[in-house]
C-alpha cells in the first residue's frame, strides 16, 4: 500500500468535487456471457460462484482506479484487493468473509472453502479479518435484477460494491447481470467500462 499525494494528484479537482456530495457513489448494472465459466465449474466439479468471483477479482486488481481507497483524509492504493463476500449459511443467516485474493484459482478456491466453513461454524456477522483492501459483494441467484442499490450509512465509504444476479439462458449464452457501485471520486465511467471489458475476457477463458 502507499499514500498519494493529493496536491500533485490529476484528479485533484475530481476527486475534492465530488467528496462534496452527499452520496458520491454511482453505480450500473453489466450483463456477462458466464456460459464458459458455468461449464468449466460443472466440468472441474468446483463452484461456480467461486470461478466467477476469481475472474471478477482478477479485473479489480489489474485497475489501479478500483484499488484505490480514501482513509484519514488521504488517497492510498492497495497492491492487493482481495474479497469480502456475503456467504449464507445452512439456517438462512448470513455472514461476512474476507477471501484472500490469489492469482491461482485453486489456491482462491481454497480461501473460499475455508471462509464459508468458517462462517458456517459460527454465529458472527463480521470476519476475524477485515480492512479497506477488498471489495464488497454478494450473490442473488433467486434474482434477474436489471437495477441495484446498495445501502448508504451516511459515513464516507470508498470500497466498490458487487452484486451477481440469477443467470438466464439467452439462445446459446448464459447471461448474468452484475451490478457494481463504486465512488466517483476515485473511479470514472471509463474505468467500469474497462473492468467490464477485462472480466468479460476472463469469464470467455
Amino acid at each position: 500500500m502507499k499514500t498519494i499525494d493529493i496536491n500533485t494528484w490529476d484528479r485533484k479537482e475530481l476527486f475534492q468535487h465530488f467528496l462534496k456530495l452527499k452520496d458520491p457513489y454511482f453505480g450500473v448494472t453489466i450483463p456477462f456471457n458466464v456460459e464458459n465459466t458455468y461449464q468449466y465449474a460443472k466440468d472441474n466439479n468446483v463452484s461456480f460462484f467461486g470461478v466467477y468471483l476469481h475472474d471478477c477479482m482478477k479485473a479489480i486488481n489489474a485497475i489501479d482506479n478500483l484499488k484505490y481507497r480514501i482513509a484519514d483524509n488521504t488517497v492510498q492504493i492497495y497492491d492487493t484487493i482481495h474479497a469480502s463476500a456475503t456467504i449464507m449459511r445452512t439456517n438462512k443467516t448470513f455472514g461476512f468473509s474476507f477471501i484472500d485474493y490469489d492469482k491461482d484459482l485453486n489456491v482462491f478456491l481454497s480461501n473460499l472453502s475455508a471462509e464459508k466453513r468458517r462462517i458456517e461454524r459460527t454465529s458472527n456477522l463480521f470476519p476475524p479479518v477485515n480492512g479497506l483492501n477488498c471489495i464488497h459483494c454478494s450473490a442473488l441467484p433467486w434474482l434477474n435484477f436489471s437495477g441495484h442499490k446498495e445501502p448508504v450509512s451516511g459515513v464516507l465509504d470508498s470500497v466498490p460494491k458487487l452484486s451477481f444476479g440469477k443467470t438466464v439462458k439467452e439462445g446459446n449464452k448464459l447471461m448474468m447481470n452484475v451490478a457494481i457501485n463504486v465512488n466517483h471520486a476515485l473511479v470514472d465511467g471509463y474505468h467500469v467500462g474497462l473492468f467490464s471489458e477485462i472480466f468479460q475476457k476472463n469469464l470467455n477463458k
